[in-house]
């Protein structure tokens, strides 16, 4: 099934266009599975993207949208949140959580509200990227509207482990 009539991608953008979004979604060639490849495919700074981790916290799913330039820091976060700590998720809690799959899951459209954190880096950015629903789909947005989107808290949420400030160069 190609990207664009892919049920996920429809659905998103179903619900951009639903929430006043500003955004379209952009269907790209080659699969955005990293921050790095999105990045090197709109030609903007690898900062900019907004990654979608899914996180276990016993049991319960947990969004955290950081910047490309970033890296989650569990224990930052797990302090942040109160909890012991966070589990990495497997592919099926994904996608059972996000009606996604790891390397599109979009920021919406998942099942059951998902308590989300927004790194605060991605602020940086007036333009911002968000997966789509799919590998190969994403959207632009703005920190702004990505909190309001998503219901999502700001938070600090890593360290950088890229270069934000340039365009992302293989």
């Amino acid at each position: 099934m190609s990207p664009p009539d892919h049920p996920r991608v429809t659905e998103v953008e179903q619900l951009l266009r639903a929430a006043g979004a500003t955004g379209q979604v952009r269907h790209l060639p080659d699969s955005a599975r990293t921050a790095a490849a999105a990045a090197a495919q709109l030609g903007v700074p690898v900062g900019a993207i907004a990654n979608s981790l899914v996180f276990d916290v016993g049991g319960t799913p947990l969004l955290v949208l950081t910047s490309g330039g970033h890296r989650v820091d569990e224990v930052r976060v797990a302090e942040f949140l109160g909890v012991p700590a966070l589990t990495r998720s497997t592919p099926e809690f994904v996608r059972r959580h996000t009606g996604q799959a790891i390397g599109g899951v979009a920021p919406i459209g998942h099942p059951e509200p998902i308590g989300t954190l927004v790194d605060v880096e991605l602020a940086r950015y007036q333009e911002v990227w968000a997966a789509a629903g799919h590998p190969h789909t994403v959207f632009p947005t703005s920190y702004d509207e990505l909190l309001r989107l998503t219901e999502g808290t700001p938070a600090e949420v890593g360290a950088a482990t890229a270069p934000t400030a340039g365009v992302f160069t293989p």
